[in-house]
């Protein structure tokens, strides 16, 4: 019996014992199963830590950025137009004067009334360019489209602006893009106002001309060693470059009775520079061309001519200025007003005289991509950060005066007289108007 008790009692401290090292190795496996979890929570909250904070940083360089910002003024400024948050590169005006195109490395193409030009507010239309973004912009003719450059896709994209039903335009995306055929980067692209061709052309020596479907008409080779500009003239006819070499070419692009396309035929050339040229435009008549070289001059040329009678442009004016590579002319469609880009700087000269009307320095943070008059010669504006500058044409309400004031000394008849009299008071009014002061 006490045996057998002994063995009982044996085997029950046995089971006992496994029991407490069970117990134990379970209270082992639980204490280090909350360690982990423990460390597990620490690292979480120390990543969610910076996560927090990120807002309070992101929103002090916003503060920091937001005041680095450039700020400009001048008596000239009419506005500035800013809701791209990348540096916009090109500028375009449609052709029944109501939009503004522009486009920037934000991935958008933004259009803006210019009836709100002189508003506290400027509202302006989004088109997003998918999965790239466009380099230049240009609007169609009939105001109703435009087309870019795509950066990345390094071809052309057709945007239809299509107004619904209650009101608000929307943008739709051609269904597929032309095709890549340039081999070096693109300087300009163009739509004729016949709305027969778009040009494309880039910094090597070639422009293709092209159907509105996307097929090329024809590849000009300029011979300039490399091109700086090319553009369209704005009654549809030309096209035109400048380069390396010491002139700017033209060529008319031709078309039978009944559209079909014909040829590129070379028109005329503007010689006078002794450097390459940097810019150049066409009034809205395309009858006078404005130059900017590099051997520190612009020059004004009368293209009215007989070019397949081997009449040549000549030249009207040759003006001493600051220029540098990049450099952009603008020429007002009357053809009264001269403005040239260089770095972040403007001027403004009458064409008449040759005389320096107007300088506005640091306009930009970064160098101007790109210098228009709207169609009508109110404004200029100008592009070279995230913001577009929008400044009074007061040379050209200067100049339109001057005009008016010697046909009045011309004029015979009272009532024209009486009639010019009444221009000149309103053109004055117009430009007391612009001259009261700067706008932030």
């Amino acid at each position: 019996m006490e045996v057998a008790a002994l063995v009982a009692l044996t085997l029950l401290l046995g089971a006992l014992v496994i029991l407490v090292a069970l117990a134990v190795g379970r209270r082992k496996e639980e204490i280090r199963e909350e360690q982990e979890q423990a460390a597990e929570f620490t690292a979480e909250s120390s990543t969610k830590a910076p996560v927090s904070k990120k807002p309070k940083q992101e929103k002090q360089r916003s503060r920091k950025d937001k005041a680095a910002q450039h700020t400009f003024s001048h008596p000239l400024l009419a506005s500035s137009l800013k809701s791209h948050s990348g540096n916009v590169t090109c500028l375009d005006f449609s052709s029944n004067g109501k939009y503004l195109a522009s486009c920037a490395d934000d991935r958008t193409v933004r259009i803006w009334s210019t009836k709100d030009f002189l508003d506290r507010e400027h509202k302006c239309l989004r088109a997003n360019v998918e999965l790239d973004h466009a380099t230049l912009v240009s609007f169609s003719p009939d105001s109703r489209a435009f087309i870019t450059w795509l950066a990345n896709g390094d071809t052309i994209r057709i945007f239809k602006m299509i107004k619904k039903e209650d009101g608000y335009m929307t943008f739709k995306a051609a269904p597929e893009d032309f095709p890549q055929k340039h081999k070096a980067p693109i300087l300009n692209i163009g739509i004729a106002e016949t709305g027969k061709f778009i040009m494309s052309a880039s910094t090597d020596t070639t422009i293709l001309i092209w159907d509105l479907k996307g097929e090329i008409l024809a590849s000009i080779n300029t011979n300039q060693m490399t091109n700086s500009y090319a553009a369209i003239s704005p009654c549809g006819r030309f096209v035109a470059s400048c380069g390396f070499t010491p002139d700017v070419k033209v060529w008319e692009v031709c078309f039978g009775k009944g559209g079909e396309f014909k040829e590129v035929a070379r028109a005329f050339d503007l010689k006078g520079h002794s450097a390459g040229v940097h810019s150049f435009a066409f009034s809205n008549d395309s009858h006078r061309m404005v130059t900017v070289s590099k051997d520190g001059t612009w020059k004004l040329w009368n293209t009215d001519v007989e070019y397949k009678k081997q009449q040549d442009p000549y030249l009207l004016k040759t003006v001493q200025c600051v220029s540098s590579d990049g450099s952009r002319v603008a020429l007002s469609p009357d053809g009264r007003v001269v403005a040239i880009s260089s770095g972040c700087n403007v001027t403004m000269y009458s064409a008449a005289s040759g005389e320096l009307e107007e300088e506005m320095p640091g306009i930009h943070s970064e160098e101007i991509t790109d210098l228009r008059f709207d169609i009508n010669g109110r404004f200029l504006v100008c592009s070279g950060d995230k913001a577009i500058r929008v400044f009074h044409n007061a040379p050209g309400y200067r100049a339109a005066i001057r005009d008016m004031q010697d046909m009045l000394k011309k004029a015979q008849n009272e009532a024209m007289k009486q009639r010019l009299k009444q221009q000149i008071a309103e053109a004055q009014s117009a430009l007391d108007a612009v001259l009261v002061g700067p706008v932030d």
